[in-house]
């Protein structure tokens, strides 16, 4: 019979004091880099650490402290190349300051960000940063029990980071009219959104007061058109699409080379965000730029001020966006 194989102990904080001969304190003390330790005795305490593969135990940790070291991320959709971009840098910034993050994809449900932000509160997490799926607020039962930061997609009772998105389109709107265009077709984002709203507003309110808008329609943040979309399209005699992100600039492009029309030749198209695939298509495409590590950055620095207990008034960071000039905007 095969003897089941022994897994060897787990090195502690005692048997690395007594290696090195010091008090559990110190030890714990230059691991965490607080206290007064000096720099010879941090450096054998680490070189110890890591010769018996010592590994921090969080929950004996939380325990103590009543903190996890956890975040909650709940997104609304991981096949959007926006999202798993903003995913990346928040979980940079989290690990560069001690923190695991747990990721909830809503999936675009309601339903499912709600139950993700009830599972993360029972799992511990210290906050969460959420995306909201719609304009409405489902995590309103849970505002007073956890900290919680909107990303990319501000609601007025939270804190809230956001690219300035009413800026960024009416920066886009001057460099369309500057080079020659007049007449202008706007694919909207859903317009239940605060981001697509703002995108929609400034592009229209700043284009307006140079040229004219032909038309307006409404889309999900997809590369997947509506059928008013393209029927618009069919007959649009407009000289540029502007569009509520680069996934719906790009199924403009895609509906118009199906159609026989060329970009830019025959129609410019313009998007929003600067994901990595409007580098990659053909033509390149024209867009806004999205602050992705910024937006992480800030928006986990804020939730982890929170979490640390600042209850400073609720604040909005708006950073700021460019228009990326490449080859599916020509001038007229």
């Amino acid at each position: 019979m095969d003897k089941k194989k022994i897994r060897p102990k787990r090195a502690t904080l005692q048997d690395i004091a007594t290696e090195v001969g010091v008090s559990i304190t110190t030890v714990s003390y230059a691991l965490n880099g607080t206290g007064a330790v000096g720099a010879h005795i941090t450096k054998r305490i680490r070189a110890t650490a890591k010769r018996l593969n010592y590994r921090a135990n969080h929950s004996a940790k939380a325990t103590r402290t009543g903190k996890t070291r956890t975040i909650g991320l709940i997104l609304p959709d991981l096949t959007n190349p926006f999202f798993p971009l903003l995913a990346q840098s928040i979980q940079q910034s989290a690990n560069e300051a001690g923190y695991a993050v747990f990721l909830i994809d809503s999936c675009n449900g309601v339903e499912a960000e709600r139950s993700g932000a009830h599972d993360l509160l029972a799992r511990g997490a210290d906050g969460i940063i959420w995306c909201p799926t719609t304009g409405d607020d489902s995590l309103a039962e849970l505002r007073e029990e956890i900290p919680i930061i909107v990303v990319d997609r501000p609601l007025p009772d939270y804190d809230s980071v956001a690219a300035d998105c009413y800026d960024g389109a009416s920066q886009l709107a001057d460099y369309l009219f500057e080079i020659g265009h007049r007449n202008v077709g706007v694919v909207t984002g859903p317009m239940a959104l605060a981001s697509a709203q703002l995108r929609a507003e400034g592009f229209i309110n700043r284009f307006c007061e140079h040229g004219a808008i032909d038309w307006q329609e409404e889309n999900p943040f997809s590369i997947d058109l509506s059928r008013q979309v393209r029927d618009q399209l069919a007959d649009s005699e407009s000289s540029v699409i502007v569009c509520g992100n680069d996934l719906i600039a790009l199924g403009v492009i895609r509906f118009l080379h199906e159609t026989g029309h060329r970009v830019p030749q025959d129609i410019s198209v313009a998007g929003f965000d600067d994901i990595s695939w409007g580098r990659f298509t053909t033509p390149k495409l024209t867009t806004v730029k999205q602050p992705f590590l910024a937006l992480g950055k800030q928006a986990f620095e804020l939730l982890a001020r929170r979490i640390d207990g600042d209850d400073s008034p609720r604040t909005l960071l708006q950073l700021d966006m460019a228009v990326v000039k490449r080859d599916s905007v020509l001038q007229r």
